[in-house]
């Protein structure tokens, strides 16, 4: 399959996939005039890369996580290993921007927001750590 009949099925753009390619990730065979062409294996593995992509893994954790994927003799104490870690990553961003949250609600709602001049937000942000 060209490749823009594979970006439909997989959802995601020729430029994604081109990169995916670039990278190692995929290696589509090609015809005789130079086009990729793409099997069902290349699609599934390009629509798993996009499924973890959208779950925020690292393109390094997707090669891995694709690596394990085609190893069947793997153990799924790796997988979970990783998507842990993934996990804990998630919380503290999380964390740091339910932090930056509060403080930035603290701001607006201290922040007259009148005709004056003076403006806890700005003062604010012209501190020096």
């Amino acid at each position: 399959m060209n490749i823009g009949d594979v970006a439909d099925r997989a959802r995601l753009p020729a430029k994604t996939i081109r990169y995916y390619e670039e990278i190692g990730l995929v290696t589509p065979a090609r015809r005789p005039n130079g086009y990729r062409d793409y099997s069902e294996n290349d699609m599934h593995k390009l629509a798993f890369l996009g499924r973890a992509r959208a779950l925020g893994f690292s393109i390094e954790d997707c090669r891995l996580l694709l690596t394990l994927y085609e190893d069947r003799n793997r153990e799924s104490a790796e997988v979970k290993a990783l998507a842990t870690d993934h996990l804990a990553r998630i919380d503290e961003k999380i964390a740091e921007l339910n932090q930056m949250r509060a403080t930035l609600a603290n701001l607006v709602e201290a922040c007259a927001g009148d005709h004056r001049p003076d403006c806890p937000i700005l003062a604010d942000l012209g501190k020096t750590p």
